[in-house]
């Protein structure tokens, strides 16, 4: 059985137990951005998929209820970097590798600061994007080599943004695919495979400085402090909030972007 698993260090923790202990060789794995996991699930190359939460209605697809990745604060690899107020943001540059940010800073921006910006889909280099644009969306990896404290410009991590707003985690993907493959073995099958993560991890830690570059300690808070993995019914809450909130978000440009 084939899976698409998203490329970002934040996934690591999810697929180490498949990759490198009991479950190794259970499942075909590919990695891929998260829009193209959504494309690759929705398009039968393969049968489950780390999908962003805002495909799940276009691909009418289950997902598993217990296991994700999502936050109940500060996320720091989703930020929105601006020149501006964010009231007077008029063009936002966005990464859109996936569409769960852009619908999120969608609904932010406008729920938050009355602001609703024209939005540019671009590569995720911010002086690029801020060259062009009043303010950036960047996501993941790239996000994460981002120190917002040492910016000379406003930064919001849309992770602390919703929980401030909303009073509930955010949730930003979850393994999806048909109910008929989602069976309760796959289901165990994926669960161990997150805990094996959890007890190893020092091991992602040494890989992601050795393979991404990250420094050791920003790696281990982000994912033990910021990132949470084990979904519970306020996470499961906070998912259906923003599956209501990204439909309307997404219809006002039917691509995201």
């Amino acid at each position: 059985m084939r899976v698409s698993a998203v490329s970002y260090l934040n996934t690591w923790p999810l697929v180490w137990g498949f990759l490198h202990g009991p479950g190794h060789g259970l499942f075909d794995f590919r990695f891929d951005l998260p829009a193209d996991c959504a494309r690759a699930l929705g398009a039968g190359e393969v049968s489950i998929g780390l999908v962003p939460c805002a495909e799940l209605d276009g691909l009418g697809l289950d997902y598993l209820p217990e296991l994700g990745i999502a936050c109940e604060g500060p996320v720091r690899s989703i930020l929105l970097i601006s020149k501006c107020d964010f009231r007077q943001i008029r063009t936002l540059a966005v990464d859109s590798a996936s569409r769960t940010s852009v619908a999120l800073s969608r609904i932010l921006l406008a729920e938050k600061y009355d602001c609703r910006p024209q939005f540019r889909a671009m590569k995720p280099v911010l002086g690029e994007m801020l060259s062009e644009c009043d303010a950036a969306l960047i996501i993941g990896d790239p996000a994460l080599e981002i120190d917002p404290a040492v910016l000379p410009y406003q930064t919001l991590d849309l992770g602390t943004e919703w929980v401030e707003w909303s009073g509930l985690p955010m949730v930003f993907a979850v393994w999806a695919g048909k109910s008929s493959v989602l069976t309760p073995e796959v289901a165990r099958a994926f669960a161990e495979s997150r805990a094996w993560g959890r007890g190893h991890t020092e091991e992602i830690v040494a890989r992601a400085v050795a393979e991404r570059g990250f420094e050791a300690g920003l790696a281990r808070e982000y994912l033990t402090k910021h990132i949470v993995y084990e979904l519970g019914p306020r996470h499961r809450e906070g998912l259906e909030l923003f599956r209501k909130l990204a439909r309307v978000a997404l219809a006002e440009t039917g691509t995201g972007v």
